[in-house]
């Protein structure tokens, strides 16, 4: 079996205050934080374990999770075993990176966000070039607020020509955006019209449930993080039978971690092996990949 899994415990607490986010400059009790520990410790002996199986693991915490030591050291134990594909973390990029020197870098995927309100670019571009230093494959990217619309063609200046710099774009009515500003994050994004797009998912084929799970700290398995009808629990015998082709039950799905696995969308093709860590096959955004972009975007 060949499996992804999203992993998210219920770490929550992050040490950024982005006023947009729910979860920004919380503080998790010292009982929360050793359940957070106990159960990763539990989900990596799973993946231990599953030694028949090819395993890529994501985590997509609610908070930031890097600052943390677990789970530093938790992608330096995936990225060693033979039967893990991939390790991927999305993180703020704001914690010392030494613990890389413990990983098999070239398993380990870094999506990382840039927060220009709390830390500087040069720090952020300086994290970056560590990333690089030491063979990691990552991303680079923001939130598609118009008022950092100068920043992010700051970054993607000063950026290498290699790194890809996604804009994820803001949906929910806070930030309504003018053609104009469409075509200037699309100059800087050329997938940005994928991302501001609500893709229509309803019947639609999709690998969530079948080859792509979400799953928790209490290891209860979701086909993603998006519908929270339960399909099992990762720890019980034979969970695997609930793994099987299923078509999204959701009008539409609007986020990358969700439409990236809509078959009819054939953004596998954009992504290859860069998928979890959000980097493209071919460099979109030197040119000639405005095409592909546009025709993923469509119905």
């Amino acid at each position: 079996m060949r499996l992804t899994v999203l992993y998210r415990g219920p770490l929550s607490g992050c040490n950024y205050g982005c006023e947009y986010c729910p979860f920004g400059k919380w503080k998790q009790s010292e009982e929360e934080l050793t359940k957070d520990r106990a159960d990763l410790e539990r989900f990596l002996q799973w993946v231990e374990s599953r030694t028949q199986d090819t395993v890529s693991v994501f985590f997509t915490p609610w908070g930031e999770a890097l600052i943390w030591p677990w789970y530093q050291q938790a992608l330096a134990r995936l990225t060693h075993l033979p039967h893990v594909e991939r390790a991927a973390v999305q993180t703020n990029l704001s914690c010392r990176l030494d613990w890389l020197t413990d990983c098999r870098t070239d398993k380990l995927g870094i999506w990382a966000t840039y927060h220009p309100e709390w830390m500087k670019r040069a720090r952020f571009l300086a994290q970056c070039e560590r990333l690089s230093e030491h063979g990691v494959r990552h991303s680079a990217g923001m939130v598609g607020f118009r008022r950092f619309a100068d920043e992010a063609e700051a970054l993607r200046r000063e950026l290498p020509e290699d790194t890809y710099l996604w804009i994820n774009a803001v949906k929910d009515g806070l930030d309504a955006y003018s053609p104009e500003d469409v075509e200037r994050f699309t100059r800087i994004d050329p997938l940005f019209p994928v991302n501001n797009t609500r893709h229509p998912s309803r019947g639609k084929a999709c690998r969530a449930g079948e080859s792509v799970l979400s799953v928790d700290g209490d290891g209860t398995a979701y086909r993603c993080h998006f519908i929270k009808e339960p399909l099992g629990n990762l720890y019980a015998p034979g969970f695997e039978q609930a793994l099987k082709p299923r078509a999204c039950s959701k009008d539409t799905c609007g986020c990358h971690i969700g439409y990236v696995h809509l078959d009819y969308l054939e953004l596998d093709r954009v992504f290859g092996s860069g998928l979890l860590e959000r980097v493209p096959t071919a460099r979109l955004w030197r040119g000639g990949g405005q095409r592909s972009a546009s025709r993923s975007s469509q119905p």
